[in-house]
This record gives structure tokens, sequence and C-alpha cells, in this order.
């Protein structure tokens, strides 16, 4: 028998955690065939989910899916994602967390802007995910706390203009 991966766990450890604290838990995650989410709001083949209580309905954490209902831009939609594709999960208020490795598979989701990503490593992110803003139950945008620019490694697609990409705080 195949032994179950940790991953998950530290999903919903990660996710009580944030809750106990009165954080709101976000996921990023890497968008493929696989994965249900309301393609409109997908970016570079990822998309940051709020998984807070107050954000989504049904909301089941289990060993190989995230499931979900919420309402995006007043519309409710199923949304589905696989464990193995989660990319990170934090609290909105101060970015801590957890970010997972994640093999690139096939059956890529288009996306509208068609920009090719850069792994993290080129990115000059040696163990940072790069997060998207973050879409609430409301169809709102929120964009996580931004850490991990600093003096020594600048983030190659800050520009300066407010409502860039928002990026997580590895924490050890």
């Amino acid at each position: 028998m195949q032994e179950i991966s940790t991953k998950p766990y530290l999903l919903r450890a990660l996710y009580e955690w944030c809750t106990d604290n009165g954080y709101t838990p976000h996921i990023a995650v890497r968008v493929d065939s696989q994965t249900r989410v309301p393609r409109q709001f997908v970016r570079d083949n990822e998309i940051v989910l709020n998984i807070s209580f107050e954000a989504t309905s049904q909301l089941q954490m289990g060993n190989e899916w995230i499931e979900f209902s919420a309402r995006f831009s007043g519309k409710s939609h199923k949304i589905e994602v696989p464990v193995s594709n989660v990319l990170a999960i934090y609290a909105r208020e101060n970015g801590q967390g957890m970010a997972f490795p994640v093999d690139s598979a096939g059956g890529e989701a288009a996306d509208s802007e068609s920009e090719a990503e850069l792994p993290a490593e080129e990115a000059g992110h040696d163990d940072a995910v790069q997060a998207l803003g973050a879409v609430d139950a409301g169809g709102e945008k929120s964009t996580p706390t931004d850490t991990s620019g600093t003096a020594e490694h600048p983030r190659p697609d800050d520009d300066g203009a407010k409502g860039g990409r928002g990026h997580l705080k590895v924490v050890k």
C-alpha cells in the first residue's frame, strides 16, 4: 500500500491554525485540466482562493481533493482542486503559511494573457511562491501581504505600480 502524502494533513492543520487565530486562509493553486475553478480569474495558470468559513460553503479538505462552493461576482461555483496542485496555504493578514513544491504536469489551462512563467528559481525566488490577487467569495480581489521583495532580491515583476502581484514569504 502506498504511503499517503503529508501535504493534505499540513493543509488542514494550517487551515485550522488560520481560523483559530482569526486569520483568513488562502490557497494558491496551479490550474490545470483537472482543476475546476472559474477560468476568468486564472492568471499565469494560477489562482488564489479564499477558503475561509465565510467565503465557502460545504468545504471538504480530503487527502486527494479540496472541494467547496463559493461565489464569484455573485454567481455560485463548485470548486474542485487536486491537493497535488496546491502551491501554498497562508494567512491573508500576515502572509504566514507554507509553500509546497508542485511538479509541472501537462494539461495546463489556457491563460487569457498568454504569458510564459519562469520557474521560481529562475525568477530569483528560490523557495518563494508567487501568489496572485486572491478572489474571495464576493468576487472581490485582495492581495496577499507583500513580504518577499528586498534589496538583495528585487522582484522581477515589480514595476512600482499599485495592484501588482503579491508574494508569499517562506517561513521556515
